[in-house]
């Protein structure tokens, strides 16, 4: 670990630390050389998950993707909230029984997530998931969210 200061490549390690829920280390550091303290966060690096799209074409999963989308339905929760629904689908994509996953599956846990969670975000979500252009459909979409509620 490359001191952020003098760019020395060796730190003592002072105090380690679980964050968010344990799915970060958090680590107190000491450079070797110039005695200053900076702080590091470990977590995992990369998920080897694989999205198949509609079209078939296959690509690497990408949590920030992902996000991107519950932004968009999630306008009205905090962050915190969007973070934890983030991390229980992607929970949900690792225990996932193939690498591959299709993009609609991601869709429809989504949507699973979210019609307990937010009715409105849940609406907004499946109005561009499944694609809907007549009023019609969004209509039968309510209803539907209705009487599985």
């Amino acid at each position: 670990m490359l001191c952020p200061y003098c760019g020395f490549g060796e730190s003592n390690v002072l105090e380690s630390r679980e964050a968010e829920d344990g799915k970060v280390t958090r680590r107190r550091r000491e450079c070797l050389k110039c005695k200053k303290r900076f702080t590091t966060y470990e977590r995992v690096g990369s998920i080897d998950l694989k999205v198949i799209k509609k079209s078939g074409k296959t690509e690497d999963y990408s949590r920030e993707k992902l996000g991107k989308c519950i932004d968009k339905a999630c306008w009205r929760m905090s962050e915190d909230e969007k973070t934890k629904l983030i991390d229980e689908i992607e929970m949900k994509l690792l225990n996932w029984p193939s690498v591959e996953i299709p993009s609609k599956e991601i869709g429809v846990l989504i949507l699973e997530k979210l019609k307990n969670l937010d009715p409105m975000a849940y609406i907004r979500f499946a109005t561009v998931y499944l694609d809907l252009n007549e009023i019609d459909d969004f209509e039968k979409l309510i209803i539907n969210f209705k009487n599985k509620k």
